[in-house]
């Protein structure tokens, strides 16, 4: 069922104009943050137990309808189409040398501030995006569906939500997101590694730089598959970035200059091939199992 939602998803992705069911979280999240956020870290449990007991019934609920209907909406959870689309749309404007364009394109994919990018800070932004995302949108949401069904599936979604939307250092949500920030740490610890290394794979390289770079990284889980993909295309991620107008300082991660637009499609060109390996994981996994 997991090779086969992969599969369906790449080739056909999600239909925008539908109704997404992590939109459906999130308005649930919003209305439990707004009741029961008293900065204290009992009610920010009590989210997260709450949230992937919900996750899990539904889930064995919906695979009761059977395989068909269970792998259509697994790929609800996937991301392989859309996040190739959406960094693609960064990448032609780029190296057609629109940067208003590519700038636009890429504030719709990460949170620092776009308006004041050069072209390698939009390549940055991008590759960083589609590195990370790799994990929390593809290789984490396939494994869970892979060990655990549509439960698992649905619980690390439902947990990368909560920890997007409430996972922050804020004072207001640094107590009631501490368990959605814990949460994602877990569930993302091993998938982040496996990117990494598929990524290192694809991309032929990278592995010295993973080892030597990702535990610098402000995430124990982001750094893993973005070092890789600085190493693979031997360019340098990460360094300040500016957020709300404020700038923050991240470590470093590979050497050499920084990317452009012709590095941003190799990028591409690795995460695609990195999602085929992906596949043929999980395929392997379950022929032995």
């Amino acid at each position: 069922m997991a090779l086969a939602a992969l599969i369906v998803e790449a080739a056909f992705g999600y239909p925008r104009r539908w109704w997404h069911p992590v939109m459906g979280v999130g308005v649930l999240i919003d209305r439990f943050e707004a009741r029961w956020n008293r900065r204290r870290r009992l009610e920010g449990v009590a989210l997260v137990v709450l949230l992937v007991a919900l996750s899990v019934a539904l889930g064995l609920a919906i695979e009761r309808l059977g395989t068909v209907v269970s792998v259509l909406v697994a790929t609800t959870g996937l991301a392989q189409r859309s996040l190739n689309d959406h960094v693609a749309a960064v990448a032609q404007p780029l190296a057609a040398g629109d940067l208003p364009a590519a700038r636009a394109a890429v504030a719709m994919i990460v949170g620092r501030d776009t308006d004041r990018l050069n072209d390698a800070g939009v390549a940055t932004a991008a590759i960083e995006s589609l590195a990370e995302s790799f994990c929390d949108g593809v290789v984490a949401p396939a494994i869970g569906l892979l060990l655990f069904g549509l439960p698992g599936l649905f619980a690390v979604k439902t947990i990368n939500t909560a920890d997007s939307m409430v996972g922050h250092r804020t004072p207001e949500l640094r107590a009631f997101g501490w368990a959605s920030a814990k949460a994602d740490d877990v569930v993302n610890f091993v998938p982040a590694r496996i990117a990494g290394a598929l990524v290192a794979i694809a991309g032929r390289g990278g592995w010295r730089t993973m080892w030597r770079d990702a535990p610098g990284h402000a995430s124990p889980n982001g750094g893993w598959p973005e070092a890789a993909m600085a190493g693979a295309l031997g360019r340098r991620l990460g360094g300040p970035v500016s957020y709300d107008g404020k700038v923050a300082a991240r470590a470093v991660l590979g050497d050499g200059p920084r990317p452009d637009a012709r590095d941003l499609m190799a990028a591409l060109r690795i995460y695609r091939t990195a999602c085929l390996l992906l596949w043929l994981l999980i395929g392997g996994f379950a022929w032995v199992r």
